[in-house]
């Protein structure tokens, strides 16, 4: 299965690294964009606010579960 080459604007051009990098920083700039958006969507649906109300859970129960106990006791013997 070959793929036709001339049937896209001549078989011969290739890209200069320049367009290749032009390209590949704009595909990299249309991703980190199309991930920001979903990252907003997710935050402001109900399981991001809900993953955002766990997580907060979480710090506060670590913040407090250790009251100056060292958290392994070591015995010698």
């Amino acid at each position: 299965m070959g793929i036709c080459f001339g049937c896209f604007g001549g078989g011969d051009k290739h890209m200069t690294k320049e367009e290749e990098r032009l390209a590949s920083e704009e595909a990299r700039a249309r991703a980190a964009q199309a991930a920001h958006k979903r990252q907003e969507q997710f935050e402001n649906s109900a399981a991001g606010r809900a993953a955002r109300a766990h997580q907060q859970g979480l710090a506060k129960q670590s913040a407090n579960s250790n009251k100056g106990e060292p958290t392994l006791k070591w015995q010698m013997g």
